[in-house]
């Protein structure tokens, strides 16, 4: 007898929504170059030099850290060591994670719900506008999404059989995730946590026991890197960059912590919010509908809200532990209700990309509560939310109105025949009921989806990146309105707050705003200009073209958001010689001094770490550094205009180390860079 060796059609399936997933993050990956500098040369670092990469430091010589964990940036630094320095070294890890964050939502979602509702959840993840920008960009939110997920799934697995295994896989997925991202990592925490200690199928004691193994499984794998940099004598370590005492817990629960809720974040460009914050947008239940936000992560989002209620109404049977179905709306929906909750009131610094880590809960809720609305024949609901998308999509798209302005009429016209088609089911036979599902499908993706497109075909690069086209009315980092008194305010390497209204967030390659202080921006399109819906014109929107910087020229802020285009000139002065300096020059702030560290991939000191605030090193530590000949230049233009560095306000460190050496060095121009040779001292 001849045994088929034909793929089953599930696993055909499987592998068609990986293999476009990948092709869909991996489509012309290196023209966004680097994406986040700030982040490739730490990459680059971490590939130069063991320490460096043990400690994510920013240069290969291990002066200062980048403001968060390591983790996120471990793969690319083994990825730059064993394939060299290049983009596709930088960002394919990152596509990676994307393909691999569907694959474990959709064995996840399949478990319990089908093939069909695993494979739309996959689909539905892979499609989110700020997932596929974050799974092609090197911020650490690629790898805190994957975790994420694979915390959910560790959970729902342990909650089948109370299998301890399970709890512990989940705690260490929390632990990873903490040293990828911080607290951030642990806002899903007490609902998963509350979940198993009272539906678990094990008496009262077992649970809390279990709970206790994994939490400690959470606090060592978390912990363990926490231990050796608080342990270890600040002159054997880099400095901790982001923190004002060299301290990793301080940065943990004051800038990465606590200060993102109340908006105090020590050591952030600006200093303290006042009362009531506010200063990175509006908060507030609207928050993540509005023109900065709805077209990153709100296609779906209200029908996920829908699908949760429906869904526990519908698995509201089977008692405390016999439900998984139910178990597994409880832990997705709880995931949701956690993390909008705390996007939406949180007054510190917030962006549009932080929204990929609602992403997997909302795929995930749409996945699970079609398929149980579909096996109840509740084809009149599902009409109603197909139709209520559609018109929702047909808002979101109106804040386009010059992008692809049929699209919104298109959607809305499908949605109605799609709601229409579903209305009949119940009479029609088995391939009329599955060209409507494919139907409403289709139209409920069909505007997240030209998002993505659009993501996929323009480079990003930045601190500050969203995705798919300039959106009317939408202000920079999430904010509305001008800054209290024209001023700077906010900061961090997440970016600045809000702004004038505008081209919706579409910074990618550094443009600001307008209405800036004079001086205070370099880095915009054309003309400097910037804020006016109308100005959203080809060049002028945000997206990376080539000549949009002058070399030698910062980024937004003085280099704070994106680093520079460096002269062929200048990499070379940089690296005549290079072997005889522990660093081939100084800048800065860590984007400024990021393009010359990737250019010539020598070491470069960043001087105050990202904000250029970070009292690292000190001028008397800086004047060491230069008596004992291990720095050559020092880079102008990160923002000494000012005074130093864009978040000391001209008193600190860097605005001291920036005075002196303009005052005792000789001042060389090369390839439109100044530079200040710090080995020849300037005549008096």
């Amino acid at each position: 007898m001849t045994v088929s060796r034909r793929p089953a059609p599930g696993r055909l399936a499987l592998f068609g929504l990986l293999a476009a997933t990948a092709a869909l993050y991996l489509w012309d990956l290196g023209a966004s170059g680097y994406a986040n500098q700030f982040y490739a040369a730490a990459a680059q670092a971490g590939g130069a030099s063991w320490k460096a990469f043990f400690f994510g430091s920013s240069d290969a010589a291990s002066s200062i850290t980048v403001d968060k964990p390591p983790a996120a940036l471990w793969p690319m630094g083994l990825s730059v060591r064993i394939f060299g320095l290049s983009s596709w070294s930088i960002l394919v890890p990152e596509a990676l994670m994307g393909v691999a964050a569907v694959g474990v939502l959709y064995a996840t979602v399949r478990r319990h719900f089908g093939r069909g509702a695993g494979l739309l959840a996959g689909a539905v993840l892979a499609v989110t506008p700020v997932a596929a920008l974050m799974f092609r960009f090197d911020n650490p939110d690629a790898l805190l999404c994957l975790l994420m997920i694979c915390a959910v799934a560790c959970v729902l697995r342990a909650m089948e059989d109370a299998r301890t295994s399970w709890l512990l896989a989940a705690g260490l997925s929390f632990g990873l995730a903490f040293l990828t991202k911080t607290l951030q990592a642990w806002l899903i925490l007490p609902p998963l946590a509350l979940l198993y200690a009272v539906c678990a199928p094990a008496r009262p004691w077992r649970r809390l026991g279990q709970l206790l193994l994994a939490g400690l499984v959470l606090v060592v794998s978390g912990g363990w890197w926490v231990a050796v940099v608080e342990l270890m004598p600040a002159a054997s370590r880099p400095y901790v960059g982001g923190s004002q005492h060299n301290s990793f817990l301080e940065l943990t629960f004051g800038y990465n912590g606590l200060g993102r809720i109340d908006g105090n974040e020590t050591g952030s460009v600006g200093g303290h919010a006042g009362p009531g914050g506010g200063r990175w947008g509006e908060t507030g239940l609207t928050r993540l509908f509005g023109p900065d936000m709805g077209g990153q992560i709100a296609w779906l989002l209200p029908a996920a809200f829908v699908l949760l209620l429906l869904g526990l109404w519908l698995t509201r049977q089977g008692g405390r532990t016999g439900n998984p179905r139910r178990t597994a709306f409880l832990a997705w929906g709880g995931a949701l209700l956690m993390t909008f909750g705390i996007f939406s009131f949180m007054s510190g610094i917030f962006h549009q990309y932080y929204n990929i880590a609602l992403a997997p809960y909302i795929a995930a809720l749409a996945g699970m509560g079609a398929a149980v609305l579909w096996e109840r024949r509740a084809t009149a609901l599902l009409a109603v939310l197909v139709v209520g998308t559609a018109g929702w999509a047909y808002v979101l798209l109106g804040r386009t109105p010059q992008w692809l302005p049929w699209l919104k009429w298109a959607v809305l016209v499908g949605g109605v025949v799609a709601g229409a088609a579903l209305l009949t089911v119940r009479r029609a036979g088995v391939r009329q009921a599955r060209a409507a599902a494919g139907l409403a499908v289709a139209v409920s993706l069909a505007a997240p989806v030209a998002y993505t497109l659009d993501t996929v075909n323009t480079a990003h690069g930045g601190s500050i990146v969203t995705a798919g086209p300039p959106v009317r009315g939408g202000g920079f980092g999430g904010g509305r309105g001008g800054f209290p008194g024209g001023a700077f305010r906010g900061g961090g390497n997440e970016g600045v707050p809000g702004g004038p209204a505008g081209c919706g967030g579409r910074r990618d390659a550094g443009r600001m705003p307008g209405g800036w202080p004079s001086g205070a921006h370099k880095g915009a399109g054309p003309g400097g200009r910037g804020g006016d819906p109308a100005d959203c014109r080809p060049g002028q929107d945000g997206r990376r073209r080539a000549g949009d910087k002058p070399e030698g020229m910062p980024g937004g802020m003085g280099g704070l958001l994106g680093g520079r285009k460096v002269s062929k000139e200048a990499a070379n002065a940089l690296e005549r010689d290079a072997g005889s300096y522990t660093w081939v020059a100084a800048a800065v702030g860590s984007q400024n001094a990021a393009g010359y560290q990737l250019a010539t991939q020598r070491p470069v000191m960043p001087v105050g770490g990202f904000n250029g605030s970070d009292p690292s090193p000190t001028l008397e530590r800086f004047q060491e550094y230069v008596k004992a000949g291990k720095i050559h230049y020092f880079i102008a233009g990160g923002g000494e205009g000012r005074g130093g560095g864009p978040g000391d306000g001209g008193r600190g460190p860097s605005a001291r180390i920036t005075s002196w050496v303009q005052s005792h060095f000789t001042q060389v121009t090369v390839g439109g860079t100044t530079l200040y040779d710090l080995t020849r001292p300037a005549e008096k």
